[in-house]
């Protein structure tokens, strides 16, 4: 080997010779190589296969491989290649501080990743719902304040600065607004209790109280709904959780009671027909479920009949055309029979 050419080898720079410069190039070299042939290909394979399947955590998992793992590695790399060569101290410790603040920010990516999935997951099981998808979304950006907010904490608390005391100061401001916020703090908690137990999703029609109307909006403090005469009421999420909602969208059947007279002057045969002919009635509608009918009473002026029936399903207006093309076949069937409907009359004998 040239003499010269040894001795430019071995010359120092920085702490380091040539000679060592070098090496750590080729190393760093040869790992990028490796990486992109090996490691860069095996992670393509995976997700192509991923892609394959029905199921989402593959995918999920070949994702977080590309977008976190692989450049991880060739940060890694890179910080290995850098702490083989003999640094200054402030230079080390720069390093050490950058390669902490990698990791960190590696590992705060792969937990906000893993939460999404977390989310995206929770919202299929329930639908798709875009309501729950919005109120999700806010929460997701929530999480991620406070996951970025931990991992600044801890980055500078290895940095040497005393994040204690700053916390404990925190904390007693923290309670202090807390007290203060009271009210507000119990609603985003019952909006928390809205939004995963679900006594109601937006588009119900819920009575609460002597208010009633459909769910339009579920926000993080309040809850809007329009009532039937139009206007919007708005309740605070506190107030329906600790209230007793009646929510008719969950109805699965509606149950029905009406009564019906006949005067006192109809025939007994007429009498015994009339149950029968309810239930007849009532069974040939379609979406009914028939429980009972029965002469009731002896009115004042007429002899009273209860009917009870089920109308499968909590929609109103389904039981209101329901309930009509019941009242229609009673008609037809009592003029066909010559039974009159009882109306308030009154006797008067006169005694000679």
């Amino acid at each position: 080997m040239n003499p010269q050419f040894q001795e430019f080898l071995s010359r120092e720079f920085i702490g380091n010779s040539v000679s060592r410069y070098l090496a750590t190039a080729a190393v760093f070299a040869a790992g990028i190589l490796v990486l992109k042939l090996v490691i860069h290909r095996v992670v393509q394979r995976i997700k192509k296969l991923a892609e394959q399947t029905s199921t989402t955590i593959d995918d999920f998992l070949a994702e977080i491989l590309e977008s976190i793992a692989l450049p991880l590695l060739y940060c890694f790399l890179g910080y290995g290649a850098l702490k083989s060569l003999a640094l200054p101290a402030p230079a080390d410790k720069a390093l050490n501080y950058a390669g902490l603040a990698v990791g960190v920010y590696f590992l705060v990516k792969a937990l906000i990743a893993l939460t999404a999935y977390g989310f995206t997951v929770y919202l299929r099981k329930r639908g798709n719902d875009t309501p729950l998808r919005k109120s999700l979304q806010g929460i997701l950006t929530v999480v991620k304040i406070v996951i970025w907010g931990g991992a600044v904490i801890f980055f500078l608390d290895n940095l040497g600065f005393k994040v204690s005391a700053v916390l404990a100061g925190l904390g007693i401001g923290g309670v202090a607004v807390a007290l203060a916020a009271q009210a507000v703090l119990k609603d985003l908690f019952s909006y928390f209790c809205i939004l995963f137990d679900q006594p109601f999703v937006v588009g119900d029609f819920i009575i609460v109280g002597e208010f009633l109307g459909t769910i339009e909006h579920i926000g993080i403090k309040t809850t809007r709904i329009r009532s039937l005469s139009g206007e919007m009421l708005i309740f605070s999420n506190s107030d329906l959780t600790d209230s007793r909602v009646r929510n008719y969208k969950l109805m699965e059947k509606r149950r029905v009671l009406f009564q019906l007279g006949v005067p006192y002057q109809t025939p007994l045969e007429r009498i015994k027909e009339i149950p029968v002919m309810l239930e007849r009635i009532i069974k040939g509608v379609e979406g009914t479920v028939f429980d009972r009918a029965h002469l009731f009473s002896f009115g004042e002026f007429s002899l009273l009949f209860e009917v009870v029936y089920y109308v499968v399903g909590g929609d109103y207006n389904k039981y209101m055309d329901i309930q009509q093309q019941i009242n229609y076949a009673v008609m037809r069937e009592f003029a066909e029979k010559k039974i009159e409907f009882a109306y308030p009359t009154q006797t008067v004998f006169l005694q000679k």
